[in-house]
């Protein structure tokens, strides 16, 4: 018998699947119920005594539930005496809320990291944080994974003529530069000024787009709303084409429709979110791969890192 075991949540079974199959080992068994009112209801079908334990749960929307479902998971495996456990969290939600950006406003990324450990959870693994100093809000082992990973064979396979890399704004360079210096490719900036939460106005372009295949890269596509615009302000300033690759489909409101309709010519995402619509501009790559190797190098103590630096 193994010495680890594997558990789903309900926020995204399908990529649980994958994962285990990717690990050639069979998803273990809980059950999973509402009652009447709502309220979430979990029983471990098996033991777990003495066993290493990993819970595959986003907290994607519908975000407070499936938290609430990690934590009274979690709460259920160490009543159940697992030896350690380890919440892959693809998506962590609420890390968009991890600074006091205005007066009496929470931190609800460390509000949730701190429910995290309150609850069990003796590790976290995670893809693309949104700010990568989330991971001091905790006081476990957190690995944060590079979507990076995902992405750069499928842009070498489009054999763009001419390809640069964007950010889309000014949070994401670092992001950004991260993938230009591994494709070797130019970069530029999308100057925005955001007047409110989830409308964005693109201002400029910091950088030459002419006849160019420009490349936009970001942790998340919430309402698409930044993406399109900026598509559209880069193929005003000449650029052949515009590519976004966003590791989160967050894809909440108007985003389907935004796409479908703008001037983007293709969106890839991972599965960390489920896809809720299909759309011909976006592809999805699976994400199923990278966890299932992290997941069986976390509980044979190997490095993590290294995975990274082999592939990028």
């Amino acid at each position: 018998m193994s010495g680890y075991m594997i558990f789903s949540g309900t926020s995204n079974p399908e990529l649980s699947q994958e994962i285990a199959k990717y690990l050639e080992m069979p998803l273990s068994q809980a059950n999973i119920t509402r009652f009447s009112d709502g309220e979430i209801n979990v029983q471990i079908a098996e033991s777990v005594r003495g066993k290493d334990v990993f819970i595959i749960q986003p907290t994607s929307a519908p975000a407070n539930a499936n938290l609430m479902e990690l934590l009274i998971m979690t709460d259920a495996l160490k009543r159940s005496s697992a030896k350690s456990i380890t919440a892959v969290v693809p998506y962590y939600g609420y890390a968009r809320q991890d600074r006091k950006a205005a007066p009496r406003v929470p931190i609800t990324a460390k509000l949730v990291a701190n429910l995290m450990e309150t609850s069990g959870i003796t590790r976290m693994v995670t893809v693309d944080l949104h700010a990568s100093q989330i991971q001091g809000f905790f006081d476990i082992p957190v690995d944060n994974l590079y979507g990076a990973i995902l992405f750069m064979d499928y842009i070498k396979a489009k054999n763009f003529k001419n390809p640069i890399i964007a950010s889309p704004d000014i949070g994401g360079v670092s992001r950004a530069r991260y993938f230009a210096n591994k494709l070797g490719l130019d970069m530029v900036i999308v100057d925005k000024r955001r007047e409110k939460a989830n409308e964005a106005e693109v201002m400029n372009i910091i950088g030459n787009v002419e006849g160019k295949d420009v490349i936009l890269i970001d942790d998340m596509v919430d309402t698409a709303g930044t993406m399109v615009k900026a598509a559209s302000a880069l193929k005003n300033l000449g650029a052949t084409s515009v590519m976004a690759c966003c590791t989160h489909p967050v894809l909440s409101g108007p985003a389907f429709d935004r796409i479908e309709n703008g001037a983007l010519d293709e969106l890839v995402v991972s599965n960390t979110i489920p896809m809720l619509k299909e759309s011909s501009k976006i592809k999805v790559l699976s994400t199923a791969s990278m966890l299932g190797e992290v997941i069986r190098r976390v509980h044979n103590n190997e490095s993590v890192n290294s995975l990274f630096e082999s592939n990028t």
